[in-house]
């Protein structure tokens, strides 16, 4: 399709700075909070789980929002201007309530966080999964340059939070002036057709996703298993940090592995499609419930930095995977009109919820048990969601009642027929 080149390579960027400022930001969260708030971990959970409550509050009206405007670009242009505050709210607003009170600077957190990034993102990879399907290009190598954005920021973050981490923050924001331009200069083609595909959706499609039995198996297995894995991954830098001599030294190299791993990650985002074809959706979210499982067990199991860093980088395996296999899920089974609302609910919000739940509670366990017995514990439970999942989710040929075309004068399908 005409423009296609140019508007794959505008996207790519504006996924590469986006992702960068995230990273700047937000790589070493729980770090920040440990070292300079100077906060316990059941405090941080309690972060965590606010900053959930928030994002899954965002999530359910970016996704129906989102596929309202169809292709226009509203969204990414807020989101873009309001991250371009990220450094003066950690600086001058977040970090200092957070000391004074530690659920004021909770609840205003949630709120900013949630809207800029963490609910954000989904509106952001969505609509550029609607673009992508319209001018025919593969998603994932497009998100492949997210990846390398959020690599490049973290392999300079532990080096420069040692210095002083407002660095970070004031980079965050350089980068997002930079996401501005790219936005404003991204031209998308809206026809009559996806004109009236928007405007087709109703409330009731929306409320019809959850009549459908397959629809809440698969929030089953978000909840247990990619949820139970997030909520492993967020304290998980304090935990690595501790087996060095010091913090700094922790810091720093986790900032290289990690900056490692998501080099790593842009290389398997350019092979996942492919592997996702040939095993299909189903099969490659089992393949990546596996690998979550075995990294948050082999965490509880290894000894020291190198058998650490070892479970760290498999996440460049699974979350590519388990990224492309579940737009693809998506796509395969359920009405594609709603893909915005399918990631943002059936995926996203359904990982928030239990993150919100999840969060505070392992955070406890941390204090009380140690981080070894809780990660056997939380790979033990993915484990076991990953295996129902097997008997649970669809094959794409049994969701193709779900998936119906929209033609035009046809503007309400009923997806909850099947």
């Amino acid at each position: 399709m005409k423009g296609s080149k140019s508007l794959y390579w505008k996207l790519s960027a504006y996924l590469f700075f986006f992702f960068f400022t995230w990273s700047a930001s937000y790589s070493l969260f729980a770090i920040w909070l440990g070292q300079e708030v100077k906060l316990n971990g059941a405090a941080t959970g309690i972060i965590f789980s606010v900053n959930a409550i928030f994002t899954l509050c965002m999530q359910p009206l970016y996704g129906f929002i989102s596929d309202k405007l169809g292709l226009k670009k509203n969204i990414l242009f807020m989101i873009s201007i309001l991250i371009v505050f990220t450094g003066p709210f950690y600086i001058f607003i977040y970090g200092p309530l957070l000391q004074y009170d530690v659920f004021l600077g909770a609840i205003v957190g949630g709120i900013y966080l949630g809207t800029a990034f963490l609910a954000g993102v989904g509106a952001i990879e969505t609509y550029i999964e609607k673009v992508s399907r319209k001018y025919q290009f593969e998603y994932g190598k497009t998100r492949m340059w997210g990846s390398l954005g959020w690599a490049t920021a973290t392999f300079f973050a532990g080096q420069l939070f040692n210095i002083n981490p407002n660095i970070n923050f004031w980079i965050a924001s350089l980068s997002a002036v930079i996401l501005v331009a790219i936005i404003m200069s991204i031209k998308i083609e809206v026809t009559d057709y996806d004109k009236e595909r928007a405007d087709s959706i109703r409330l009731k499609d929306v409320g019809g996703l959850f009549l459908l039995k397959d629809f809440w198996f698969l929030m089953l297995y978000v909840i247990g298993v990619t949820c139970v894995y997030g909520v492993y991954d967020q304290q998980f830098p304090i935990y690595y940090a501790s087996l060095f001599p010091t913090s700094a030294m922790g810091n720093q190299i986790f900032g290289y592995l990690n900056s490692f791993q998501v080099f790593i990650e842009a290389g398997m985002l350019f092979l996942a499609p492919f592997i996702v074809n040939r095993l299909g959706p189903k099969k490659s979210l089992i393949l990546a419930g596996l690998l979550m499982s075995f990294r948050i067990i082999g965490s509880g199991i290894v000894i020291g930095p190198f058998g650490i860093s070892s479970m760290k980088l498999i996440h460049a395996l699974e979350l590519p995977i388990m990224l492309i296999a579940i737009f693809k899920y998506l796509a395969a089974n359920f009405d594609t009109r709603l893909s915005s609302v399918l990631y943002l609910v059936g995926f996203q919000f359904a990982s928030q919820v239990g993150t919100s739940i999840f969060s505070p509670i392992a955070g406890g366990l941390y204090d009380s048990i140690g981080f070894r017995q809780t990660y056997l514990f939380m790979g033990t439970l993915a484990l076991c969601f990953t295996i129902i999942s097997i008997f649970t989710l669809l094959d794409s040929k049994k969701g193709a009642a779900y998936a119906q075309p929209f033609r035009k004068n046809r503007y309400r399908e009923d997806v909850t027929n099947g």
